[in-house]
Formats: structure tokens, sequence, C-alpha cells
């Protein structure tokens, strides 16, 4: 006999928030969806959409949000010494050996659907540069330098395209792509061949 209460699991107000955007964002369009909407549809108030999303922007992008963080955390747990190059590729593949196929953000697939190219311009440019800001802040505590030394900051950018590159390919692979680690993998790897002597 099945517990009062018991059967399919509630959804938190973060996944109601994600759900409805992307039902209004595909019935609307995105420039036309308000963060009341979203709210109104998630049957949540206003207040709870800010706990989880500083923007309506952010609702593009949950899954890469989420591996920048994850990205963050890897690195801060690499310990002094250890190679810099090799830690950042394999905190970026350990990040992406855990993306499902089917976590691709809505940015990188559903821009023309939902009218959002400009938008995923400009969101996307601020994603890629917090990346290179986590990247280059790993890179100087590794080498004894400083985030903003010419050899990071191009080591770190390089870091964060390639990784961009990767999830970029692997969502518009479509429905045969395979696992983002294969991807993410060949991306850095051009560009680690390059950086080896810049950050000795």
């Amino acid at each position: 006999m099945k517990p009062a209460g018991a059967g399919r699991p509630r959804l938190s107000s973060r996944q109601m928030l994600q759900s409805a955007a992307e039902e209004l964002f595909f019935e609307k369009g995105y420039a036309a969806t308000t963060v009341d909407d979203i709210t109104r549809r998630a049957g949540v108030g206003r207040s709870t959409f800010f706990n989880y999303f500083p923007a309506k922007s952010d609702l593009l992008w949950v899954e890469l949000d989420a591996a920048i963080d994850r990205l963050a955390d890897e690195l801060a747990a690499v310990p002094p010494g250890a190679a810099p190059l090799a830690a950042v590729r394999d905190a970026a593949l350990r990040v992406a050996a855990d993306i499902g196929l089917n976590d691709v953000p809505l940015a990188l697939t559903q821009d023309d659907v939902m009218g959002t190219r400009e938008e995923t311009r400009s969101s996307g440019l601020a994603r890629l540069a917090l990346r290179s800001d986590v990247i280059a802040g790993f890179l100087a505590r590794q080498c004894g330098g400083r985030p903003d030394d010419l050899a990071v900051l191009a080591a770190a950018n390089a870091l964060s395209g390639a990784i961009s590159a990767a999830w970029t390919a692997w969502a518009r692979e479509g429905i045969g792509r395979g696992p983002l680690l294969d991807y993410m993998t060949a991306a850095i790897d051009i560009v680690s061949r390059g950086l080896e002597e810049s950050l000795v």
C-alpha cells in the first residue's frame, strides 16, 4: 500500500520557473515574456524568481552556469604545485563527463525559435568572461603570477574559448550528438598544445 502523499515528486520552485520560462519562450518569444509572466505560470512570487535567477537571461544558460560553478569548485580543490594546464584540463573534463546528452542550454539550440539571438550573444559573452576569470585566478595561483599577467590572461581566455567551442559544437550536433566529454577533450587539447611553454 502506498504511503499517504506518495507519488510523483513535487518540482522545486527553481524547476517550476525553468519549465514555465521554457514554455513561455516558445509560446510568446523571449522578448515578449516578462518575469511576471514566468512567475504567474510557475505559481510562485516575484521574489522567488530573484532568489534563483538574477535576470531573465539566466534561464537560457542554466546548465552552463552550473558547469561554470562546478569548474570553479574543481579548480579550488587543486593542490598547490599541480601542473596548471593539466589541472584545468582534468577539471573541465570531470565537469563535462557529468553533463547528460540532453542537458543543452536553451541559448545554444533554440535561439531562432525563441528570438534570442542578440540576447544569447551578449549573455554568452558574459559567461565566457566569467569562466576566463575563474581560470585566470587559478592559473595565477598555481604559477605565482597575477590574474592580469599577459601569459595568464592569454591562457585563460584560450582555454575558456575552447570550452565554449566544445559546448557550441556539441549543442549544434542535435539529437545525434555524442557525450560533451568527447568535444571538450578535443577542444582543450587543441589549445593546450600551444600553451605549454607560456606558463612555465
